[in-house]
């Protein structure tokens, strides 16, 4: 059996947070492949390593003198170093570091070396190969991760290494320049490498056990959920949830590869499995609820728009001209909505109100702002009846109006617009009707 394990920046923040990394990897031989991210908080009030190295190249581009900063990323790598009794020395990849921030090798650049100097750190802590990301992780000239040969050159590297520390957020463009992917990047590296060795399975530490059901800042200690399919996932982190990063579900879904999100601090608990598909019946009829604020409503109303060819598009059309996409589209015989995200809507928002009375000549439009989305995701909904009017039911009783509601075909999910006021209160009583009440 071979496993992927990546670990976050809070499981390797610290000597301490590596030694139970070290008991975690070494507890089964099936943990052949660990990705690391770079050290994170220590403490509540503590700096990230990839923000000490952002700031630190910033000054340096500038001209300015960045010793203090720079040594204050030594001294954390350093510290780890000791606290694990290593006998090793990063003073020549220091050095190396100081000089191309010296010679502005680029913002991405800078970044990556947190996740670089953590895996050398972590390989030679656990006694692993070290493979560094750049040489098997590649971009396109466009810069967009380069799957087919990534998995070749990566796939044939593991075959011959038994076990292996592969630094996460990082590959390399054409030109060799360091190119990384968006933050919190390592959870797609982990994704790659699982896929490229055919893992029977891809463990995330973090430092949490998994996902829970809701918000923990708007529902007090929500219940977790032990299981949940790609597609809910990705419905979820659509509208927020964290935990994991989006795109590293792609090249392990392809590869039919499950995911289970486990904690460093509680690595006993059985965490999140994220699936394919499953028999397992969920223990709630919903999976998550998520949700985001920020949103404005576009209302265009005409008369007969319906029977009016190429209405839609010629609406659609005046967004894109202006840079903006949107999110949801629910519509009516003589009414068409557009769910815009409100800060790049309000930049543009006359050139887009010009452009629709060109192209469409509505008889009125109206716009609605300060709008929140919440969607209720659940492979449980399908086979229910009556989730939709419990949801409305539960909203009326706590006086929460609903503005707009959207379903997909798929009856995965629900997604329902509500004053950006209302947001934790029409959260919270979804939560009660589903889950609370259900216990």
């Amino acid at each position: 059996m071979i496993k992927v394990v990546k670990f976050g920046g809070s499981s390797l923040a610290s000597a301490e947070q590596f030694k139970k990394v070290g008991e975690i990897i070494r507890a089964e031989e099936s943990r052949r492949y660990v990705v690391p991210s770079a050290p994170g908080k220590r403490s509540p009030g503590d700096t990230k390593v990839t923000d000490m190295l952002y700031k630190c190249y910033d000054i340096a581009v500038k001209g300015n003198d960045f010793t203090t900063e720079f040594d204050g990323i030594k001294q954390r790598y350093n510290e780890i170093i000791s606290g694990l009794g290593l006998d090793m020395s990063l003073e020549k990849e220091f050095e190396i570091i100081r000089s191309c921030f010296i010679g502005k090798a680029g913002r991405d650049y800078a970044a990556s070396r947190g996740e670089y100097l953590n895996g050398k750190i972590l390989a030679a802590y656990l006694k692993y190969d070290f493979i560094d990301a750049a040489d098997v992780i590649f971009f396109t000239e466009q810069g967009t991760f380069d799957a087919e040969k990534t998995g070749k050159i990566l796939g044939e590297r593991l075959a011959h290494t038994d076990c292996a520390v592969i630094p996460g957020f990082y590959g390399s463009m054409p030109n060799d320049t360091i190119k990384t992917f968006s933050r919190g990047g390592s959870d797609v590296t982990g994704s790659i490498v699982a896929s490229a060795c055919n893992a029977d399975l891809y463990e995330n530490w973090t430092d949490v056990s998994g996902f829970l059901i809701a918000d923990p800042r708007i529902i007090k200690d929500p219940e977790p959920i032990t299981t949940i399919t790609y597609k809910e996932l990705r419905e979820l982190a659509y509208m927020g949830a964290g935990v994991l990063h989006e795109d590293s579900i792609f090249p392990v879904r392809k590869a039919g590869i499950p995911i289970n999100i486990k904690n460093t601090n509680a690595p006993d608990d059985p965490g999140t499995m994220i699936v394919e598909s499953t028999s397992q019946k969920p223990r709630f009829t919903i999976t998550g609820i998520a949700g985001k604020t920020g949103f404005a409503v576009i209302n265009i109303e005409k008369d007969m728009m319906n029977a009016e060819l190429g209405f839609g598009r010629r609406v659609l059309e005046v967004l894109e001209k202006n840079g903006i996409s949107f999110e949801h589209m629910p519509s009516g015989i003589d009414t068409m909505s557009i769910i815009v995200h409100q800060e790049e809507f309000e930049k543009k928002e006359q050139e887009i109100l010009a452009g629709l009375h060109r192209n469409v000549h509505p008889d009125t439009i109206d716009i609605e702002t300060d709008l929140a989305l919440i969607a209720v995701v659940g492979r449980g909904m399908k086979s229910t009846r009556g989730t939709a009017g419990r949801i409305f039911a539960a909203l009326a009783h706590s006086h929460i109006n609903v503005k707009m509601i959207d379903q997909g075909s798929s009856e995965l999910n629900i997604i329902i617009g509500v004053d950006e006021k209302d947001f934790a209160a029409a959260t919270k009583c979804i939560y009660d009707i589903f889950v609370t009440f259900q216990l």
